[in-house]
């Protein structure tokens, strides 16, 4: 109870002084204000840029191992491309053979694609589309939705069957005032019955392709068409869906590696002529980059909450001056050199946290801004950073002057 009334009459204080200078009080917290907004808001950034990102990514499955020629790299570093042109695509052939033999894995698919075509539909087109063929286990490995219709049956996908599920652009370009369910549409003269229509996406962040734009047909449909083989025309890469347990996607990788080897014949000395890639491999770089983003934060961030310290200090020494005749009075009275200390330490954390809430509602602002792609959400996490450093820097900055207020003798403050 006595805790809750010294709360109580710390609080009045605190109010009613900074209610009686009110444009000192403003300027004060001012440097408060934009520190805590600079850090919160490149926080809020950057972990808005890894959300989206991330799923961005998410076409390309978060716990799969993608096997195909060229290995993936990042950072700008020195790419020997022509090294890794003369490696051979996976093919069919190879996807049954790990298919029958994989054991550490959660389903395998393999697929393969033509870019920039056009589909058509009587009087209506639709250009820039992807043609991608899959296997039967696409759906399952890269969570394949579907808005209406069906998947492909695994006798459409053995026999090369004409049919097709089709991305919202194309179904809306194609299609404008019908269902595509059943209907026909055209890729090069070549007839395709939609079976389905995938669930929108929408726009990406990093452009990634979006089954918006792609039209799905069988893997064996896409050979007949198309010349799909190791060193000529459209390359293929084979999913595998890893299990979700670190240990289990390093037994994949190792799993993986042996039995390509040993299907493609090489000795033990020769180098591995396949690619084992990783989605995340691109978030782990980026995750580097938003390290450097989130220490620019601080720093910047630094500069303003310090100049924001150093004036609420100051209005605190200006504070305990002008009540010293107060504090004699109340010593007088039998207040405690504890009361004391909290009531001006309180009054700084209040005045602090007062601007910080103003920084955390700048930002909060700031998410209905439209950026395109980029969606703007501020976490509970960075709210709750940004309250924690307001109140830290009032505790640093009111502890000297609460200090001295607390030390001062009754008689000497009442005289003065």
């Amino acid at each position: 109870m006595l805790i809750i009334r010294l709360i109580w009459e710390s609080f009045r204080f605190a109010f009613n002084a900074l209610r009686m200078n009110m444009i000192r009080t403003v300027l004060s917290f001012l440097g408060v204000t934009i520190g805590i907004f600079a850090i919160i808001s490149v926080f809020t950034l950057v972990d808005s840029l890894q959300r989206n990102i991330n799923n961005s990514l998410n076409f390309l499955g978060a716990d799969n191992v993608i096997l195909e020629k060229w290995p993936y790299q990042f950072g700008g570093k020195f790419y020997p491309w022509w090294k890794y042109y003369q490696r051979p695509n996976t093919d069919y052939e190879e996807f049954k053979y790990l298919q029958a033999n994989l054991v550490n894995h959660d389903g395998v698919a393999i697929y393969a694609y033509k870019s920039n075509i056009t589909a058509k539909q009587g009087s209506n087109s639709s250009a820039g589309l992807n043609m991608i063929g899959v296997s039967y286990g696409y759906k399952d490995i890269n969570d394949l939705q579907l808005a209406s219709g069906r998947y492909f049956s695994i006798q459409e996908t053995e026999n090369a069957s004409n049919v097709a599920l089709i991305g919202q652009r194309s179904a809306t370009e194609l299609f404008p005032f019908q269902s595509p369910l059943g209907q026909i549409l055209k890729v090069q003269g070549t007839k395709f019955m939609v079976i389905g229509v995938i669930e929108e996406e929408g726009e990406a962040l990093l452009n990634t392709p979006s089954n918006d734009d792609n039209i799905l047909i069988p893997y064996k449909t896409l050979s007949k068409f198309y010349l799909v083989s190791k060193y000529k025309g459209i390359g293929s890469s084979i999913n595998i869906k890893g299990m979700d347990d670190d240990p289990g996607q390093e037994r994949l990788e190792g799993e993986l590696t042996g039995l390509m080897r040993k299907k493609r014949g090489l000795r033990p000395k020769e180098e591995n002529n396949f690619a084992l890639n990783r989605p995340e491999a691109f978030a782990t770089f980026l995750s580097q980059v938003f390290d450097i983003l989130n220490l620019a934060g601080w720093i910047i961030g630094s500069f303003s909450i310090l100049v924001g310290g150093f004036g609420i200090a100051n209005i605190m020494f200006v504070s305990v001056r002008e009540r010293t005749n107060i504090i004699g009075i109340q010593k007088s009275l039998g207040a405690k050199n504890n009361f004391i200390l909290f009531q001006f330490l309180f009054e700084s954390v209040f005045l602090s946290s007062i601007g910080g809430g103003f920084g955390i509602l700048l930002v909060y602002f700031l998410t209905f801004m439209d950026l395109g792609s980029l969606e703007l959400v501020m976490s509970l996490n960075n709210v709750l950073i940004g309250f924690c450093v307001s109140v830290i820097i009032g505790i640093i900055s009111g502890m000297v002057p609460a200090g001295l207020a607390a030390r001062m003798d009754p008689v000497v403050a009442i005289r003065s």
